[in-house]
């Protein structure tokens, strides 16, 4: 996600790049309370196996471990809760749809704040097989490898 104007990066899902094809990405709003928004001002959540669910024509975040905040004492909630994601009700029944005949699933991406307002990236992704994840380890070792062979004639 390239670096714009009013946009702070809180975390990103590296587990999913690795684990799955991303075909599209959508921006979601997160339905969060007061001391969830300040742990994730201080950076303390998690996205490594979250995912999103449907449920009664709405989307819902699972998974995702928001830290409870040191201050926020009888206030704070479940770190490991459902979330209800914000999107546009055509927008969610598209994905619904996507997700039931094309054998894709929505994972959570990167939580961001757009000016005060926390937002999820969701992606539409594929799961990769094993020989897909080798090749990705292996490309990314070949670059790596030809960015230190040019690093060291550029001497």
């Amino acid at each position: 996600m390239a670096i714009q104007k009013g946009i702070k990066q809180v975390t990103s899902n590296k587990k999913a790049w690795h684990d799955y094809f991303v075909d599209e990405k959508y921006e979601a709003g997160i339905e969060l309370v007061g001391t969830e928004v300040k742990s994730i001002r201080l950076g303390q959540i998690n996205l490594k196996d979250a995912y999103c669910s449907f449920k009664d024509g709405e989307l819902f975040v699972v998974g995702m471990h928001i830290s409870p905040y040191e201050k926020g004492n009888i206030f704070n909630k479940d770190p490991m809760r459902k979330r209800r994601l914000l999107m546009h009700k055509k927008e969610i029944l598209s994905l619904f749809g996507k997700t039931k005949q094309d054998g894709y699933t929505l994972i959570p991406l990167s939580v961001y704040f757009r000016n005060s307002r926390v937002k999820v990236e969701i992606g539409l992704c594929r799961g990769k097989k094993l020989h897909d994840k080798r090749d990705s380890i292996a490309k990314r070792d070949a670059n790596r490898e030809i960015d230190r062979v040019m690093k060291s004639r550029n001497r």
